[in-house]
C-alpha cells in the first residue's frame, strides 16, 4: 500500500451507526451492507401489505430509494432499519391504497365467524432427512399461505409481532395504532391459524417468507444503480 492509499473499512464488521455515516459520505459498500440487513425484514413488511412477492421487492427498492435520498436527514433517535421500516410501511400503504379501497369491517369480522383454520401439518422428526426436510418445507409453504389469508390489518401485525419479533410498542408505534390494538389483533389472527399452526410458529416461522441469497443480491444491486455515487468512487 502506497503512502496515499486508505485502506478500506471492513464493512461488515461496522455497526450500524458507523455505517450510516459511511453512507451518509457516499460510500457504495455501506449502502450494501444496510440493505443486506435490513433487507428480510423490509421485505416481510412489504409483502405483509401488498401479498404479492413481486410489488413487495418493488416497494423496498423504492423504500430504499426515497431513504438514502435523504439519509442527511437521519439523526439516530431510532435505528437506521427502523426507520426505513416506517418508510417501507408507508411505501406499501401508498400502494394499496392506490389499488383498492382498506378491507371493509365485514370481511374482518366474516373472517373471525370462521374459526380456526384447519390445517394438517407433517409430522417432523429429528433425523435430517430427504423427508424431514419436505416435510419442513410443506409446513412453511402452509404456514405462509395462512398468513396470506389473514384480513390485512391483522396479516401485518401477525407478521411484526410473530415473524419480525417487534415489541408490541415498536408495532403500535409502525402502525399508528394502540398498543390495546396491537394485542387485540394479533389474538385473533393467531385465532385464525388454528391451535396446530399456532404451535408450530417457534419452527417455522423464522425461516418463513425468506429474503436471501440471490434475491437479496439482486435487488440490492438494483438500488445501487439507482444512487448517485459520481463523486465518491467506490
Amino acid at each position: 500500500m502506497t503512502p496515499h492509499q486508505t485502506a478500506q473499512p471492513d464493512y461488515d464488521s461496522l455497526g450500524d451507526a458507523e455505517l450510516v455515516a459511511l453512507a451518509q459520505k457516499g460510500h457504495r459498500e455501506a449502502f450494501r451492507v444496510i440493505m443486506q440487513r435490513c433487507n428480510q425484514r423490509l421485505f416481510r413488511v412489504a409483502r405483509a401489505i401488498v401479498r404479492n412477492e413481486s410489488e413487495a421487492e418493488d416497494v423496498v427498492q423504492e423504500a430504499y430509494t426515497r431513504g438514502f435520498a435523504k439519509l442527511d436527514t437521519f439523526r439516530g433517535e431510532a435505528s437506521i432499519l427502523t426507520w426505513l421500516t416506517r418508510i417501507t410501511l408507508n411505501e406499501a400503504r401508498g400502494r394499496l391504497r392506490a389499488r383498492r379501497n382498506t378491507v371493509d369491517i365485514d370481511q374482518i369480522e366474516a373472517a373471525q365467524s370462521q374459526g380456526g383454520l384447519i390445517i394438517a401439518f407433517p409430522i417432523t422428526g429429528e433425523a435430517e432427512t430427504p423427508e424431514a426436510n419436505a416435510a419442513r418445507m410443506q409446513i412453511r409453504q402452509l404456514i405462509e399461505e395462512a398468513v396470506d389469508d389473514l384480513p390485512d390489518d391483522f396479516r401485518v401485525v401477525f407478521i411484526m409481532r410473530d415473524v419480525e419479533d417487534c415489541s408490541t410498542q415498536e408495532t403500535a408505534d409502525f402502525l399508528d395504532i394502540r398498543t390495546e390494538t396491537v394485542k387485540t389483533r394479533l389474538h385473533r389472527a393467531r385465532r385464525l391459524l388454528r391451535t396446530a399452526l399456532d404451535e408450530k410458529i417457534g419452527v417455522g416461522m423464522k425461516g418463513a417468507f425468506p429474503f436471501l441469497g440471490a434475491r437479496c443480491q439482486r435487488m440490492t444491486e438494483a438500488v445501487l444503480d439507482r444512487l448517485d455515487f459520481k463523486s465518491h468512487p467506490p
